[in-house]
């Protein structure tokens, strides 16, 4: 049995979901997946930092009320978060990125992997940041140092929607997809087909805690164009930046074309696509589009995700599943290490991480 020790660097919804998990089902883990995770460090903007050679109860970091900087009441702990020296120095195996991420240049994410990576310690992240934008360096930087870097839920959440298509679709033909890739955006559109307008409709997502307090990202398809980005270059081999990508949102949507269309039996839906050309190259948007109600993605409602992949051999292949939640998220998360365990070794060699 192993046991690797993992660094939390951001501890909001995903990191903190992560260690609950550890804290309710390591004995479960240890039995059915030949591991256990140990928590040696911590840090948060708002809560600070702690780093533990021997781990950290997971147990008393979830049920804590913490104040800004509690950290600095733990020993080891300090009311500053130094991400980078706790990413370098602290004794993880693995370190688990879940920070807020500007969308422009995926930092402070993409210096958090590389960091991490540069020091010989894999990196698992939920960050479409730092895949949209840099995944091409971080690749081969976990190469040269015998490290992995994955990113499961960087796109659907716990949904294994990259690792589904690398393997159960492998040989297929697999040529474009077209997807459903923000659970806020379609929350709206399905509460507009109830008839609500579009600012009453994101008020609702905002309510629910679907939508953020500046819902633009979503609503305008900035979120779901990192995503396509990411698939794109995946699971397409393409190269593509979030520039090349055309985008248009839903918010010039209205009550009335939601109506005639579905006078004519269609949905409105934000699709996310990408599609291999006969000349070879990659194309790719983001666009509302009306959907006949027959088709394999009109069916997906509220905060769903799904995504249609086109193969030669298959035809269409369809994944759905949870595109958001904490437990969720975190689940792509574990996912990510139950990959690097089996690919073993989980522990980078000792020259990897000199």
């Amino acid at each position: 049995m192993d046991q690797y020790n993992i660094a939390l660097i951001g501890f909001g919804g995903v990191n903190r979901a992560l260690a609950q998990l550890v804290a309710e089902r390591n004995d479960r883990w240890q039995t059915e997946l030949g591991f256990r995770l140990n928590i040696v460090a911590v840090t948060d903007l708002n809560l600070g930092s702690v780093v533990s050679q021997n781990g950290i109860d997971a147990r008393m970091l979830v049920e804590t009320q913490w104040e800004k900087g509690g950290f600095a009441r733990l020993s080891g702990g300090s009311a500053d978060a130094d991400n980078e020296k706790v990413i370098k120095q602290a004794p993880a195996d693995i370190v688990a990125e879940a920070t807020f991420t500007n969308p422009n240049d995926g930092e402070p994410a993409v210096s958090h992997c590389r960091w991490a990576l540069e020091a010989g310690k894999h990196v698992v992240t939920t960050n479409k940041g730092p895949v949209a934008l840099a995944a091409t360096e971080l690749n081969a930087l976990a190469r040269r140092r015998n490290a992995r870097f994955e990113y499961e839920g960087a796109v659907m959440s716990g949904t294994p929607v990259l690792r589904t298509a690398k393997t159960m679709l492998a040989g297929s033909g697999l040529s474009g997809f077209e997807g459903i890739l923000n659970g806020t955006s379609n929350f709206v559109l399905g509460r507009m087909e109830a008839g609500l307008g579009f600012s009453q409709a994101v008020g609702e997502a905002q309510a629910l805690g679907y939508a953020e307090a500046d819902p633009t990202a979503d609503v305008e398809g900035y979120d779901v164009r990192l995503k396509v980005v990411i698939l794109a270059n995946e699971l397409l081999g393409a190269s593509l930046k979030p520039a090349d990508v055309a985008c248009q949102g839903i918010s010039s949507l209205t009550v009335a074309d939601i109506e005639n269309a579905a006078k004519d039996g269609q949905r409105w839906k934000l699709i996310g696509s990408a599609v291999r050309q006969q000349d070879g190259r990659i194309t790719a948007s983001v666009a509302p589009r009306r959907l006949s109600v027959d088709h394999q993605l009109a069916g997906v409602n509220g905060a769903v995700n799904a995504v249609s992949f086109t193969t030669d051999m298959l035809g269409a292949v369809t994944v759905t599943g949870p595109g958001a939640g904490r437990i969720e998220t975190a689940y792509a998360l574990l996912s990510d290490i139950i990959a690097i365990h089996r690919a073993g070794p989980a522990r980078p060699t000792k020259e990897a991480a000199e």
